[in-house]
């Protein structure tokens, strides 16, 4: 490619912008992914965070999370310890010779997103589903009466 005789304009708001867009992704969406093979897998940062509305009403918690462009099967969903967590990748595009990219800002890569569930939620009823890049969690509520913390005499 021939980049000799390419003239850019300068635009100072182009640039806060996308330092503003560095910033965030930093902030928000965690380092980047720096992990030596050496590293235990489970102290990795993810690639990306997937952005989540989490909703209430009378029959329990819904969490939607919007994965563009991915499968069912790349993403997991668990649950543990009273926390929620979806994972998953999203993969790049195969490069193909033929296209000429001018910008990529569409983030790729593995992800992880954990929440604590409330103490109303029944975990035990989890259920998710997957369509049109939007994944569903489904959590529950119960009605059981929650033990209130005890004071224990030491004797």
């Amino acid at each position: 490619m021939n980049t000799s005789n390419k003239v850019v304009a300068w635009n100072p708001l182009r640039e806060i912008d996308e330092a503003q867009n560095r910033l965030s992704r930093f902030f928000l969406g965690g380092f980047p992914h720096r992990m030596s093979s050496s590293e235990i897998p489970s102290l990795a940062v993810a690639d990306w965070s997937p952005e989540v509305d989490i909703s209430e009403d009378d029959h329990g918690y819904l969490l939607k999370a919007d994965l563009p462009e991915m499968k069912k099967d790349d993403v997991k969903v668990t649950v543990e310890d009273g926390v929620l967590s979806v994972s998953g990748e999203r993969k790049t595009e195969k490069e193909d010779l033929k296209k000429k990219f001018h910008r990529i800002e569409r983030c790729y890569g593995t992800f992880r997103r954990s929440f604590t569930l409330p103490k109303d939620a029944d975990s035990t009823k989890v259920t998710a589903e997957f369509r049109d890049g939007v994944l569903k969690v489904h959590l529950p509520t119960t009605t059981k009466a929650r033990v209130k913390a005890l004071e224990v005499k030491v004797q």
